[in-house]
């Protein structure tokens, strides 16, 4: 039983005692509602104050049971009271408090369900990326560990409707769903589309066979950690130099070379109806383009000088760290620290 159980219980208890104590005083000894929740009063607080008026045996045995059931109320009262406050219980609840509350005025954040590995390596890219992330985790200890350091945690299932509402699914930008069941990211995929048709949707798969129902329950993209890990283990065989470049690029704002994805409308207006020629990314803003993606989803890899831009553009640029720290700054971005 938990302490707020407990308190509950303690308090239930205290109004019992309070009730039948005044219910035997009016029955046995003929007293006024008044006097009798005084005389209760005074009996169990064992304040030593004078009975209102003198007390019949049977007054005085009911006194007698009613100061021996009260002392042993009042002292699980005290006790559960200072379990509550000395053993951290009441200031977990405010933390839990102040938690939703940044979560209901966060907005554009991406929801990850489950930090075991996946989602521990998830959340540190979001974060090295500058974006806000909300946790849903359902083990308390956990829970506890990632708010000491700064994470903002839902404690609970993520499977739960409520749940995904709290962690602000109506203002979220995308939810993340590596938890170690593919029953349980099936349900989350389903809840989060049901509520949010157009939210972006990534999961995790343990089995091959959860895949495709996975997609077909809306999952955006769907991803086997086991075989994206094989297959790198394959590469770093097969195709060892190339894959340690590309190990040499991060896809987040960090160290080392980054690459990241520039949509044409952030440019000013006075740039994107030009072509990457007449912008020249390079001596302009110090990256390279390296690719572009268009509104129709098609994806154009090392563009031609000649392509002209257009507003539902996305380019794709590749730079070291402090070009794409004056990329951003060009861009009018904050940088992550």
């Amino acid at each position: 039983m938990n302490l707020a159980s407990r308190i509950r219980i303690a308090g239930v208890s205290i109004v019992s005692v309070l009730c039948l104590g005044s219910l035997g005083f009016v029955w046995l000894e003929n007293y006024t509602w008044i006097e009798a929740i005084y005389m209760t009063v005074i009996t169990v607080s064992t304040v030593g104050f004078g009975e209102v008026r003198p007390l019949s045996e049977e007054g005085m045995m009911f006194t007698a049971l009613l100061v021996v059931s009260s002392l042993g109320t009042f002292t699980f009262a005290v006790t559960a009271v200072s379990q509550f406050f000395l053993e951290g219980d009441y200031r977990e609840r405010v933390r839990n408090k102040r938690i939703k509350r940044i979560m209901k005025a966060m907005d554009q954040h991406v929801i990850v369900c489950g930090y075991g590995r996946v989602g521990e390596k998830a959340v540190e890219e979001l974060q090295d990326h500058g974006t806000d992330v909300v946790v849903i985790e359902s083990d308390p200890e956990l829970v506890k560990a990632l708010q000491k350091k700064g994470l903002h945690v839902l404690s609970g299932d993520a499977t739960r409707d409520e749940n995904l509402i709290n962690a602000g699914l109506d203002r979220a930008r995308a939810v993340i769903t590596t938890l170690p069941d593919d029953a349980q990211n099936l349900y989350v995929v389903l809840a989060v589309r049901e509520r949010r048709k157009a939210i972006l949707i990534i999961s995790r798969a343990s089995q091959l066979n959860a895949v495709s129902k996975l997609r077909v329950a809306g999952a955006h993209n769907v991803i086997m950690p086991d075989q994206v890990g094989g297959a790198h283990m394959a590469s770093l065989v097969a195709i060892p130099d190339v894959v340690e470049f590309l190990d040499h690029i991060r896809i987040q704002g960090g160290d080392e070379v980054n690459l990241e994805e520039v949509e044409v409308q952030q440019l000013p207006e006075s740039l994107r109806s030009l072509t990457l020629e007449e912008i020249d990314a390079r001596n302009r803003i110090g990256v390279n383009v390296i690719g572009l993606r268009r509104a129709s989803g098609e994806m154009v890899i090392n563009p031609s000088p000649k392509t002209e831009l257009h507003e539902t553009m996305k380019l794709f640029v590749l730079g070291d760290a402090e070009q794409i720290r004056s990329l951003n700054e060009y861009l009018g971005i904050q940088t992550p620290v």
